[in-house]
């Protein structure tokens, strides 16, 4: 059971994932959010009302975009000052807990009803409001905190109509951003940690990937482990080239990042066959069909952005992160975090552009450390 959240403390922990501080003017970033949040319950309600029982998981999404509608909220507010209990109409210097606003239960929603399509037309208006005036409000602090205390009435209507509760959404906003970029990172558990060693996947470990170019011109790519070949010679299999004949690298990548790797696994012969339901269920051929999927989709998207070169932790895409997650669902590797998943897609793409200019590398695997490196292979 947890203790009744406060609004001033949410607001705490909200700021701690604040990324738009010190970027763009002001409130600029934040409101630009707050109205980008609003549109998108917006469009669920339509889709919901057009598609009716089509859209899967409405009442989640519901839930997650009031969550989010509320960070940037309380984002606003802190940027000029102002307690998020205080919009809440607390008056003394104390919280004010969310409960206190809306005390009763949630019921599950079926549908959108009239009245909260009302509401959420109230609400994009404020909204508007508050944009089409912050130039104005970054100077009237007092003006600023009526505008926004509005929002916030809209918003609490919002979830009474829905029937679900603000502080609900408040604690699976927070839950998300320590998922997405937490304030202390601790590795999960290895999966193989409680099985036979040769069942494991190496805990340490040297790859050599080299192009070669075949009689007729074509190139592809071998790799060798201790001075054995591994696996088979590969081409980008396209029809117009893009180097995805050096892609075993992403696997490496989740391998050495998140302790996961079916195609690696079925490579290195270290499938888990101690448990027959382990080595079908997580082992098996569709578990690896999975990680090539997430693999395919991940370089499609890196493809346009110069294979993430100038991004850092914290800067890939939210929704992408998620995507990659809900491709694994069902398996073991689903409960790993994004910002893990995020290490492992950087870490490969950082290798891969290594591979894409030199042509050959050494990759270094290091699982207890959870990072993939890459040097110079020589001639």
């Amino acid at each position: 059971m947890y203790l009744p959240l406060g609004l001033n403390e949410y607001q705490a922990l909200a700021a701690r994932s604040d990324r738009t501080r010190n970027k763009g003017n002001g409130f600029d970033l934040p409101v630009l959010g707050l109205v980008g949040e609003v549109g998108s319950l917006l469009s669920e309600v339509k889709k919901r009302q057009r598609d009716h029982a089509a859209i899967v998981g409405y009442e989640q999404t519901v839930l997650e975009e009031l969550g989010d509608t509320l960070w940037y909220l309380a984002i606003i507010a802190d940027h000029a000052g102002i307690p998020l209990a205080v919009l809440g109409g607390s008056e003394a210097e104390g919280d004010l807990s969310f409960s206190s606003l809306q005390p009763q239960h949630s019921l599950p929603m079926n549908t959108p009803s009239a009245q909260f399509e009302k509401t959420l037309l109230r609400l994009t208006a404020a909204t508007g409001e508050l944009a089409s005036t912050v130039d104005v409000a970054h100077g009237d602090v007092p003006q600023l905190k009526i505008r926004l205390a509005k929002i916030l009435t809209h918003l609490l209507q919002a979830a009474n109509d829905s029937d679900v509760l603000l502080e609900d959404a408040a604690r699976a906003n927070i839950q998300k951003a320590e998922d997405r970029w937490p304030q202390v990172r601790v590795y999960p558990t290895l999966f193989d940690q409680d099985f036979p060693s040769d069942e494991q996947l190496p805990r340490l470990l040297e790859i050599d990937i080299y192009e070669r170019e075949a009689s007729n011109d074509k190139r592809y790519v071998l790799q060798s482990c201790r001075g054995l070949f591994i696996g088979d010679r590969l081409t980008d299999n396209i029809m117009e080239p893009d180097d995805y004949r050096f892609h075993d690298v992403f696997h490496y990548a989740y391998l050495a990042v998140l302790g996961w790797s079916p195609v690696t696994r079925a490579l290195l012969k270290r499938k888990r066959k101690s448990q027959t339901r382990v080595d079908e269920g997580e082992d098996g051929a569709r578990a690896t069909l999975i990680e090539e999927g997430i693999a395919t989709y991940v370089f499609g998207i890196a493809k346009d952005f110069d294979f993430f070169a100038d991004q850092k932790p914290g800067d890939l895409n939210l929704t992408m992160l998620k995507n990659v997650r809900q491709f694994a669902r069902g398996y073991e590797v689903y409960q790993t975090p994004l910002w893990l998943w995020e290490e492992a897609i950087l870490q490969g793409n950082h290798a891969f552009r290594y591979l894409r200019e030199k042509r050959r590398g050494r990759v270094k695997l290091d699982v207890e450390k959870r990072s993939l490196s890459i040097e110079e292979l020589p001639e």
